[in-house]
C-alpha cells in the first residue's frame, strides 16, 4: 500500500458523511442514494460486533473506508441471499460469518492496495472464522481483489430489490490470503468449495 495513507479505526457514525462521499464518487451514488445509505450506514453500526476502518491521509482525507460485522440471519441482506445461497446446499455460510457490508475507495487511491489493507485488516480481527460479502456480478477490479484475497463465488445472478444490477455473494476462510513473496510457498486457497455453476 502507498506509504502516504494509513489505515485505522474510523468512528463511521461521526464520519459517515465523509465516508458516503467517497462511496458516491467511487460507486456512481445519487445523492438520493446518499441519503437512504446515510440512515443505513447509522443503523448497521448499532449492530452487536459492528465495525469500521478508515484509510486516511497525512492531511486527514478520508480515501477510503471499510465495514462490516457479525453475521445474522435475521439481517435483511442475509434474508435476500440465503434462498440463492440454500439452492447450492451454502446457506450455512450465513452462520459463523464476518460479513463485509461496505468497502470503497476512491477514485485517486485505487489500485494502490488500500482496498487490500482495509479488507485483510477488519477481517483479520474478526472472531469468525470466515467472511462473506456481495459484489456486482461482473468481471470488475474489485471483483478481481476478492479472489485473490481468496474469495470464491458462492451464488451469482442475485437479485436485491431496487439494485439494477445482479450480485454474486462470496466467501473465504479467515484469515485471507497474503500477497505471495520471495520464498513464500503456495498461498493457501482459503477456500474449501467449488463455485456454482452458472444459473440456467
Amino acid at each position: 500500500m502507498t506509504d502516504d495513507v494509513r489505515v485505522g479505526p474510523l468512528d463511521l457514525a461521526a464520519h459517515v458523511d465523509e465516508a458516503l462521499a467517497v462511496q458516491a464518487v467511487a460507486f456512481g451514488l445519487g445523492a438520493d442514494e446518499v441519503g437512504v445509505r446515510r440512515h443505513i450506514v447509522l443503523r448497521h453500526m448499532t449492530n452487536p460486533g459492528a465495525r469500521a476502518l478508515g484509510a486516511t491521509t497525512p492531511d486527514g482525507r478520508l480515501a477510503g473506508f471499510v465495514y462490516g460485522m457479525p453475521n445474522d440471519r435475521a439481517h435483511w441482506w442475509s434474508t435476500v441471499v440465503e434462498p440463492y445461497l440454500r439452492r447450492y446446499d451454502r446457506d450455512g455460510w450465513l452462520d459463523d460469518s464476518f460479513v463485509i457490508t461496505e468497502l470503497h475507495v476512491h477514485p485517486d487511491f485505487q489500485a494502490r492496495g488500500v482496498g487490500r489493507a482495509l479488507i485483510t485488516t477488519i477481517t483479520d480481527g474478526a472472531a469468525e472464522p470466515r467472511s462473506i460479502l456481495s459484489a456486482i456480478d461482473i468481471e470488475s477490479p474489485a471483483r478481481a481483489l476478492y479472489r485473490s484475497l481468496g474469495y470464491t463465488d458462492l451464488a451469482q445472478q442475485v437479485l436485491f430489490p431496487s439494485a439494477p444490477r445482479p450480485y454474486a455473494v462470496m466467501g473465504a476462510r479467515l484469515p485471507l490470503r497474503r500477497r505471495a513473496r520471495p520464498g513464500d510457498g503456495p498461498a493457501p486457497s482459503g477456500t474449501d468449495f467449488r463455485p456454482p455453476p452458472p444459473p440456467g
